[in-house]
Order: C-alpha cells, then structure tokens, then sequence
C-alpha cells in the first residue's frame, strides 16, 4: 500500500514549522500552505536527480517567495540533496549553515536562483525559459527539453517587476513556463485584499498566459492541472487556492501566521492536528523512504541523457557552451579590430566604438544573446546580421525587451544562472535606477551578465537632467561584485569587452557615451591595459608635480590639460581608470605605481566625486558635477559646469 501524499506534504510541513521554531525567525506560513502543491509537483512532474543537482537538462524550480525558503530546504533534504542535512536544518538562519534566512544560489545545491527580494524570481524565471527555448533549437530537443516552474505569491504579484516580467513572457509564448500562483490572500499586514483587488486570473489571460485556478490541498486536482499546463502552447499560471500556515491548528488560515513563530504549546497542538507524533526534525521511515524515491525517480532518465550527450554530435559544443568557457581563439577576431583601432584612430562615441567591438565578439561567440529596452539604435548592441529571438522556433539571437528594464535585467539574470547563453543587452544609464535591484541580485548571485548602459553623463546634452545620469556611476561602483567599466575610445572599449567576458563571477556595467571623444591609446600594448583597471596612459615629462585621473570621455579633457601644464612647466601625468574594481584587485605595488605620489592630485569625470578619494586623497583635487545636469548642447554644459582643461588646468595651479 502506498503512502498517502497527504502524509508526504504533512513532512515538509512540520520540517518547515520545527526549523523556523528552533531558530525563533523564520516563515512557516507559505512552506506549510504550499506544501501539498510542492510535494504533487515534485513527486510527479519535476525532472530532476537529486544526487546530480547540476543536471543541464533538469526542470528548474525557483521560489519566487524566498521568505518560504524552507519549502525548498525542507524538499531538497527530503529527496536526498547531500548538502542539506537534518543538522542543517536545525541550523536553518544561523551563521555558516547551508540552510540561510532566504535561498542563495551557489550556497546551497539544488537552489537554482537567489530569491527574497518579491516578484525578482517570477521575471528571472522567465530568462531560464528564455534559455531553454534558444538551446533547444540550437541543439536539439534530444538534448534540451526541460520546463521551468514557479511558486510565487501575492507579495510577488504584487511586484511591479511582475507585470514586466508576465508581459515578456506571454509575448514570447514561453510554453514550458509554469507559474504556481499561491492564492491565500495573505500578506505582511493582513489580507491581501487590503491593499489588492485586482483579478490575477484575468491579468495573466490578458497578457497571453493559459490559466486555471485549482484547490491547492486537493492532491488529485494539483496533479490534474499540473498535467494540463504542460500541454499547453503558451506560458501557464495556475492559482492555488491554499491556507496559510495548513495543519498550524488554530493558526491555519490565520493572516498573522505569515512570519509567526509557533510557541511549543502552538507546535505541539499543530502535530496533534495533522495527526503526526513524532518528535522535532523526526522523520518515520516509510515517509523518509518515500521521499527518497522521489529524488531518484529521474536518476535513469538522467544516466540515459548523459549516454546521449556522449554520443551527440553537438555533445562537445554543448558541454562548452554550459561551462561558460570562452576559447581564447574567440577573441582574435577582437584582436585584429584592436589593430584596425590603433591604425585608424577612429573618434566617435564609446557606445558606437562597444557596438564595433561586438560585431567583432558575437560571430566568434555564439553564445552571446543581445538586446535592448526599446533603445537597439541608441545603445549600439545590435549587430548586422542577428536576427529577432521570438517564437516559434527561438533560434534569434538579439532580445527585443520592450521598456522593461527592471524585467529585462531579470530575464538576463534567469538567462545566465540556466547556463549556456551569456546575455548582454542595453538602455541609457539613467535607467539603471530602473534595473538596479536585478543588477544587485546579479552581484550577489556571482553571474556573468553585461549590462550595456549609454548615455552615460552630461554629454547626452539636450535631453536634460531627467536623462543625465550624474550620481549612478558612483552609485554603482559601490555595489560590490559589480564590474564597472567606462572606457575612453576604441581600444579601451574592445578591452573592456573582452575583461567583462571574461569575468564569470561577476555582472558588468558598460557605462558609454553618446557624444564622440579624442583617441586616447594610440600605441599598442603586449597586454590588455584596462583589464589593470587603471594605467598611466601618459607619462609626465620629467618628475611629475601633477596627475590627473579620469574615466571615459574625460579622458580627452585630462589629456589635453596635461599639455597645458606641461607648457607652463609642471610635469603631469595622466592616468586612465576604466575599471576600479579590476585596479582594486592588482597588486599594492602596482596600484601605488599607477597613484604615483606627485604632489596634486586631480580627478575629473562629468559625475559626482564620491569614491575618488581611493586615487587622489582626502587632500585631492575633484573636477565634475556637484548637482543635476540641464538641457543644451554638450559642450556647452561641459563649459557651464567647468569640466573643461582650462577648468582643470586652474585647480592645478592653484594647489601648486
């Protein structure tokens, strides 16, 4: 005789209610509401092998309601995850666990995208689906054919990512994207319905989704349902009409159960209500042995696909392609455009020299997915030749996101944590306000995604300050794990390209300009200088009394201050810094070298100061913005504003 299910989902449940009681913080509400739907769905219908959580073709699970986060710890040590013992989860939230407050990935196997920041896991889902349909038909269905599913809640819902994300995803008719809508109509400060009202039904219908609503404790509808969506044609959301905190005895549907941690007394009488005897963390042995089932259910289907990928025609390509490894050829292609570059001296804006570096990189490295938020003309990521990634086949390679920043910084995320696609795409960099909570959840995850962000200060001229970013260079160089690159011309640029390629446990900003700007590296170079972070581009003539700093088109004001103050007899350098964060990892020796000890010390960029203390002091020199922008015509903004060789020039001769 079988073992009930229901008896199954009543062991996530009380794992879940003793963990967050044995750490007195924590969110049993959601794993215990929820758990009926999970245990349907991984028990049937997920694809996975727990002793291989890093299976390319597994189904991803992601828990868009992180807070529930022991919903997943409780499922992943149930089915045999090994790094998810029953010691950690009695150490679940404490220093040095594998079980934290909200899921990490690349903390904890079988975690497959950092949530906890609402409706972030939603829109980075839809990346994973967007992945999975362009390997599919890059490789095959043979060796690509898994789905993407979502426990979400109201919270995320709630979210305006939601919308950007649920949008995109019904306009690409993502089919093998399910979204489990936790219906219980509970948030933070009560019902839902506070604050909500809207028909979630109706609104996933609208933007292109299949829907159905179920009973979310009724195991035979779940698995109805469930059997349904993944027959359909387009993206599903099926709502799941559950009660908080189920088997809690009186707290069950209580709205306050939502991050309640249950009294022993409280505890004792949920056990007592599920009928469930055992002591905290005890799981019988017909229900440990069930679960374990569940986690090799996929273990033959696994071994067999491995089998095929050995055999495959397109196996080696495919392995390549998931590890994220770039073969050094890749970039010769770069490498010659750097020689053309340096023969030519072509002046132009930095965004158009990034767009030539990426016609250079994206033929060589099919991997690349491209896009924009409705700016391709502006931003330069479009290459000749790409065409659109759409249905039905997927095959493009160039994303037409739509003005959805925030969602497609998600999708980007979701995209690179799925494996096998390295996505770029752009936007002005004012707009990264909109991003900036996917680009943090990149950082903090360690994933390869570049962020193409032009119109990078005042030098966008007319449009005026609501467009003039002058504050979000600084802001997000603090963010840490963030790569930030401004280069100052063609050769920088193409370097810059090929460092933030590179970087594998880390997301890049492209920070690039709309106005054109001098040549700045007329000489070659045996290495790659910007991936230093910072140089010296021009020596001083003599012992330098003067050293100027600068990023991007400054760059061109550094230079041509320097050749005024050599003429009035101070010796000067120049030093170029496209990339702190790279310049913080090179030796002390070297970045002493680079920072030098003349006497002034001066920056200049058209942004605000903060950070620049780390090259010029708390004595030095700063020469940028100190307030918003205006609308006119770039040089005369530079000029207003004093961000000017002559502006330069003056600061320096007044410290000497």
């Amino acid at each position: 005789m079988s073992l009930s299910p229901v008896v199954m989902a009543d062991a996530i449940r009380v794992l879940s209610m003793d963990a967050v009681h044995k750490a007195k913080s924590g969110h049993q509400g959601m794993p215990m509401g929820m758990a009926d739907v999970a245990t349907v769905l991984w028990s049937k219908y997920l694809k996975f092998d727990a002793s291989k959580p890093d299976w390319a073709d597994r189904d991803r699970f992601v828990l868009s309601a992180g807070h529930g986060s022991m919903l997943l710890y409780s499922l992943l040590h149930l089915t045999g995850f090994k790094a998810v013992t029953t010691d950690q989860l009695k150490a679940f939230r404490q220093w040095g666990s594998n079980t934290p407050g909200h899921p990490e990935y690349g903390h904890t196997p079988g975690v497959e995208c950092t949530t906890g920041p609402l409706g972030q896991g939603l829109a980075t889902a839809v990346g994973m689906a967007m992945a999975e349909a362009h390997l599919a038909n890059r490789f095959g269905g043979d060796l690509v054919d898994h789905r993407t599913w979502v426990i979400a809640g109201d919270g995320c819902l709630m979210e305006g990512v939601s919308h950007e994300a649920i949008s995109l995803a019904g306009r690409l008719k993502l089919s093998k994207l399910t979204v489990l809508f936790d219906d219980n109509n509970v948030t933070i400060d009560g019902a839902a319905t506070i604050a909500e009202t809207g028909d979630q039904l109706a609104r996933f219908k609208a933007a292109g989704w299949k829907v159905k609503e179920v009973d979310g404790h009724h195991h035979g509808k779940i698995a109805a349902a469930l059997r349904w969506a993944v027959k359909q044609d387009r993206p599903t959301m099926i709502a799941c009409k559950t009660k908080i905190s189920k088997g809690a005895g009186a707290k069950e549907a209580d709205p306050h159960s939502h991050g309640y941690t249950l009294f022993d007394e409280e505890a004792d009488a949920a056990r007592v209500a599920m009928g469930w005897p055992h002591a905290p963390f005890e799981i019988p042995k017909d229900v440990a042995k069930a679960w374990e089932k569940v986690g090799k259910r996929g273990a033959r289907t696994r071994k067999q696909w491995d089998k095929h990928l050995k055999g495959h025609k397109a196996g080696a390509d495919f392995a390549l392609a998931m590890s994220g490894d770039i073969p050094a050829a890749a970039f010769d292609g770069l490498a010659a455009h750097i020689e053309k570059c340096l023969a030519d001296q072509p002046v132009n804006a930095t965004r158009v020299h990034s767009g030539a570096a990426l016609a250079a990189l994206t033929s060589a490295i099919p991997e690349m997915i491209g896009g924009s938020a409705d700016l391709t003309g502006s931003n330069n990521t479009y290459v000749k030749g790409m065409t659109a990634f759409d249905a039905p086949d997927y095959d493009g390679r160039y994303v037409h996101y739509g003005v959805r920043e925030f969602g497609m910084a998600a999708a980007m995320n979701g995209m690179a944590l799925h494996g096998g696609v390295i996505p770029y795409s752009g936007t002005f960099l004012v707009f990264s306000d909109y991003s900036r909570a996917a680009i943090r959840l990149g950082a903090l995850m360690g994933i390869r995604v570049i962020h193409v962000m032009t119109h990078d200060s005042i030098g966008l001229g007319e449009d005026g300050p609501t467009h003039q970013p002058v504050e979000h260079v600084a802001s997000l160089r603090a963010m840490p794990n963030l790569l930030v690159f401004r280069p100052a011309d063609a050769v920088e640029a193409a370097e810059c390209w090929q460092a933030a390629l590179m970087e594998k446990t880390a997301p890049s900003v492209m920070a690039l300009s709309r106005q054109k700007t001098a040549v700045a590296r007329k000489l070659p170079s045996k290495e790659s200088l910007s991936a230093k972070g910072a140089y010296e581009l021009l020596p001083a003539d003599g012992k330098a009394k003067v050293t100027i700093f600068a990023s991007g088109t400054e760059i061109a004001v550094a230079m041509e201050a320097r050749d005024k103050l050599q003429g009035a007899g101070a010796p000067t350098r120049v030093v170029s810094t496209p990339c702190w964060e790279l310049f913080a990892r090179q030796p002390a020796k070297y970045q002493a070298e680079v920072i030098g000890d003349a006497d002034v010390k001066i920056a200049v960029e058209a942004g605000v100061s903060f950070g620049w203390e780390r090259f010029i002091g708390a004595d030095g020199v700063f020469v940028g913005m100190t307030g918003f922008g205006a609308s006119a015509p770039y040089e005369r903004l530079y000029k207003e504003f004093g961000i000017t060789a002559d502006g330069v020039v003056e600061a320096a001769k007044a410290r000497l």
